[in-house]
């Protein structure tokens, strides 16, 4: 399915600044982070080209942090629910589409440490915006 994540430029600068503000220093904690929180929200990301313009890439490996099956099978299930083609080619774009998203959403609210990310999956949580995996 994926097997290398490249970011643009911008997701970079984001992360860049996310990683001052909140003390995490590994990319993929972040990315992690960026994906679960698009997967989160009901709506499709829109669609648009995003450059692979940066110098920060990573393995699906190193994107899982060891969970590989967890983030692939929660991933797999939103494209399928939102009729993406299963076709590896879609799979990385949609992908892409959320990674990016979700790095644009954390890189809007004021998150200073984990604890921030967490009262922030909470609130989402609370307000039922967490989709269910049946």
């Amino acid at each position: 399915m994926i097997e290398t994540i490249r970011l643009s430029e911008k997701a970079k600068t984001q992360l860049i600044a996310l990683k001052r503000r909140t003390g995490i220093q590994h990319w993929n904690v972040l990315c992690r982070w960026a994906l679960c929180l698009s997967l989160a929200e009901p709506t499709k990301p829109p669609d648009e080209n995003i450059p692979s313009d940066s110098s920060v890439e990573m393995s699906w490996r190193t994107f899982s942090g060891g969970h590989d099956e967890i983030y692939r099978s929660i991933f797999l299930c939103r494209a399928i629910d939102d009729g993406v083609p299963t076709k590896p080619s879609a799979l990385q774009q949609y992908f892409r589409l959320h990674l990016h998203r979700g790095i644009s959403y954390l890189s809007t609210r004021d998150l200073t440490s984990i604890v921030d990310l967490l009262r922030l999956a909470a609130s989402k949580r609370a307000r039922g915006k967490v989709r269910e995996v049946a």
